[in-house]
């Protein structure tokens, strides 16, 4: 029996790494994550197939440029150990890592932005359960539903 396959959301600013920086590289660790919960996501729910919808944030149209997929199970993120690193952390050891990451392909830009706005404008539909559009979140990982997937990608 094969394990079902999980949906994520990541969001990326565009101007540090983009939907069109991941067609490049092909394959990227998604590091720097420094959110517990994100962190756990990564961890504990992520495996090897699952698909990443692509989110630019913190741009002028905020929304889903791309498809992507979980290349890697989690494994230490090495930007922690780095003294020079922006995500750098000092309490953690390569014994007792604090911080992972996994690694995502690219699977397809998207033929347009799925943009904020219309996703809100389907929050109803998504359900309250979908994180991206409650109040506050600001989580850079989030688990979408089979349901919720399928919808946003309808709307492309």
């Amino acid at each position: 029996m094969t394990a079902r396959r999980r949906y994520w959301l990541m969001k990326s600013e565009p101007d540090t790494f983009s939907i069109d920086d991941l067609e490049r590289v092909r394959t990227e660790p998604w590091n720097g994550v420094r959110n517990y919960q994100a962190r756990n996501y990564m961890r504990d729910g992520m495996k090897v197939g699952d698909g990443v919808l692509f989110y630019h944030s913190n741009t002028a149209v905020p929304g889903i440029a791309g498809l992507a997929s979980i290349a890697s199970a989690a494994y230490p993120d090495p930007t922690q150990f780095d003294a020079k690193s922006d995500y750098h952390d000092p309490k953690s050891t390569r014994e007792d890592p604090r911080w992972l990451l996994v690694d995502v392909a690219f699977d397809r830009k998207l033929k347009r932005v799925i943009t904020l706005d219309e996703i809100k404008a389907r929050a109803d539909e998504l359900g309250e359960d979908f994180a991206l559009t409650r109040r506050g979140n600001r989580l850079s990982v989030l688990p979408v539903t089979a349901a919720q997937w399928k919808l946003l990608l309808a709307m492309e």
